[in-house]
Order: C-alpha cells, then sequence, then structure tokens
C-alpha cells in the first residue's frame, strides 16, 4: 500500500498559506531547545517520581492511605517540578518577551524593551554562585531601567554549547527587531 505521505515527490508539501488548525503564530515559543543538562535534571526527577508512585501503590496496598496520599502528593510536587525545569528559559511572542524561571515568570511587552545584545561578562555556572568569564544576553528596558540576564553560555540549556548560544541570541534579537515598536 502506498503512503504518499512518506514520499519527497511533493504531493503534500506544506504552503504558508496553509496553516493548520493546530499552529497559532499568537502562541509564546521557545526559540531553542532545551539543553541536556536541563533535560537530564527533569529525567532524573522524572526517575525518582517513578519510584515514588511505585512506593504509593505499596504503600496504598498495604492499607495505609494517609501516607499513600502524602506519597502521592509529594511524587506529584516533583512531577511538577520536573515540569517546570523543562519549561524554564526565555519564550517569546508578538506580544513580548517571558523569562520562566522555576519559581517565577516575567513578561515583557516589546514596547518596555529599548534594545537586547550580547555582552561579555562574568555569568554564572549552571546558576551556582560561582562565576565564569562568558557571553550574556542582556535587555534593556525603556528609561534606563537594568533588567535581569535573558540567557548566558554557561547555563543549563547551553553549557558548552556555544553555536546554540549564538542561534538563540540571535533568534531572540530578531525577535525583538521585528516587533519591538521604533523609537520616533
Amino acid at each position: 500500500m502506498p503512503l504518499p505521505f512518506l514520499t519527497a515527490d511533493g504531493v503534500f508539501e506544506a504552503h504558508e498559506d496553509d496553516a493548520l488548525a493546530h499552529v497559532d503564530h499568537n502562541r509564546w515559543r521557545r526559540p531553542y531547545r532545551p539543553g541536556p543538562w536541563r533535560v537530564a535534571a527533569a529525567a532524573l526527577l522524572l526517575l525518582l517520581a517513578a519510584f515514588m508512585l511505585i512506593s504509593t501503590m505499596i504503600i496504598a496496598f498495604a492499607g495505609t492511605w494517609t501516607w499513600a496520599v502524602v506519597c502521592l502528593i509529594a511524587a506529584l510536587a516533583v512531577i511538577g517540578s520536573a515540569l517546570r525545569i523543562l519549561l524554564a528559559g526565555i519564550w517569546v511572542s508578538p506580544a513580548g518577551l517571558r523569562q520562566v524561571a522555576f519559581l517565577r515568570t516575567r513578561s515583557l511587552s516589546w514596547s518596555e524593551i529599548d534594545g537586547i545584545r550580547t555582552v561579555q561578562q562574568p555569568v554564572r555556572w549552571l546558576g551556582l554562585p560561582r562565576t565564569v568569564q562568558g557571553q550574556a544576553l542582556t535587555v534593556a528596558g525603556r528609561g534606563g531601567a537594568e533588567l535581569p540576564v535573558l540567557l548566558t553560555d554557561h547555563n543549563a540549556d547551553f553549557l558548552s554549547r556555544t553555536e546554540a548560544f549564538d542561534r538563540a541570541a540571535f533568534a531572540v534579537e530578531a525577535w525583538a527587531d521585528e516587533y519591538r515598536p521604533v523609537p520616533a
């Protein structure tokens, strides 16, 4: 049985005007993939959660429902932490820029941003207090407001992946150039 969607003859070529129903150009998107350190940390947390869910089942079969509920809540908290680790990063949309951290999210509209640039400066290594010399993608707010560093080449997404950092920084700068209003 021929499967025409697997062939390269162009039967199902996508055109820009043929937007799929699930494609929404106004949604928030991350202009880069999560790095291996972030994915590894989330995978280890999910492995721990799997063991916690198995222990929840064993405790429930033993008949101590109170501790089974406690263990289930702890496992769900670990799963939520793993998902939050995977969601952390910089997200962009036509509405603005969003910096998602583990415990907080900060959104800026493009009109609040004066400029985005890559600079050489001391950066935190994997978010720890230790600093090393590296590159950082910084954002300047309107009126000279000092805003936090968006990305560094030593965070969990770009450690020892300088090409990926350069592509991500270029992508964020391109979004800013496209959607930031030009000052009069």
